[in-house]
């Protein structure tokens, strides 16, 4: 049996860094607490809009900042391995993840984090 010659196509990008078992489970652990915290803050926010009402607008109020939020929670967390460095590096830049709770990440990634939290600053 021959082989063929037509190039395997590389993981799954060319440029997307791979992740292993153990950095899967470091991400997953940092993208559900910093993803938890956010969701206290709205909870706890919401409950101070909802304990305030006093006309209908109010609750209209309510109703805006609690979608404004889910779009934007919705935006952020995207937990596609593809754009994780990404997604950390915004987190990390908003002080919602720490460089700590992604220790076990390989260099490249810590790298690739830093970048684009300095680019979140600008």
């Amino acid at each position: 049996m021959s082989r063929s010659s037509t190039p395997q196509p590389s993981y799954p990008y060319q440029d997307e860094p791979r992740w292993s078992k153990s950095e899967k489970a470091i991400a997953r652990t940092a993208f559900d607490a910093a993803l938890g915290r956010e969701l206290q803050e709205v909870i706890q926010k919401a409950k101070q809009m909802a304990n305030e009402i006093q006309q209908s607008s109010d609750l209209w109020d309510l109703e805006h900042y609690l979608t404004k939020r889910r779009k934007e929670i919705d935006r952020k967390y995207d937990y596609r391995y593809s754009q994780l460095t990404q997604v950390f590096g915004r987190l990390l830049h908003e002080g919602r993840v720490s460089e700590e709770e992604l220790r076990g990440l390989r260099d490249d990634k810590l790298k690739s984090i830093r970048s684009f939290a300095e680019l979140f600053a600008k």
